[in-house]
């Protein structure tokens, strides 16, 4: 699994229940690098998305503790477990965890990569994701160079887990 996400300095991913920034390189970065494959979100992160519906030309996994969701064109589950069951077949470079805070955390220990686009800012965040950096699990592997959008500097890091 590939762990996809936007960062702030301090590693804030949300403000209640919105994106820090919206930078359009980096939604179409997460669009091309989505598209065809599977991606595993929280309930609460599917409510971020365009009229929160499930993102088209994706398998749509939606963790939920609510057992009476239901959610078209999606599948909803109720555990880590159940999610991984679902993408059991599909290698792991085709199953993208994009969010919020809780399902990086939980599904962190299943990813073999991270693509995340560092933001040079430090925002009023309140949801997190992992430090990756403090992580000695993890190695930055590359980083693109310094990119901007308006006044808001960035970077993309890829980083894989330690055998």
């Amino acid at each position: 699994m590939i762990l996809i996400a936007a960062a702030d300095k301090n590693w804030g991913i949300g403000r209640e229940g919105r994106l820090l920034v919206k930078i359009p390189e980096d939604q179409k970065f997460f669009r091309q690098e989505t598209l065809g494959k599977a991606i595993i979100v929280g309930r609460r992160t599917l409510e971020t998305f365009p009229n929160g519906l499930a993102l088209d030309g994706r398998d749509n996994i939606i963790l939920s503790r609510d057992p009476s969701l239901r959610v078209k064109d999606a599948a909803v589950v109720h555990s880590v477990e159940e999610a991984r069951a679902l993408v059991s077949d599909l290698p792991d470079t085709d199953v993208y965890v994009a969010g919020g805070a809780s399902v990086y955390r939980e599904f962190l220990p299943y990813c073999t990569q991270a693509d995340i686009t560092r933001i040079d800012y430090s925002y009023d965040a309140d949801a997190f994701m992992p430090d990756m950096d403090a992580d000695p699990a993890w190695r930055k592997v590359r980083e693109s160079e310094e990119k901007t959008y308006f006044d808001v500097t960035y970077h993309y890091v890829h980083y894989e887990r330690i055998s």
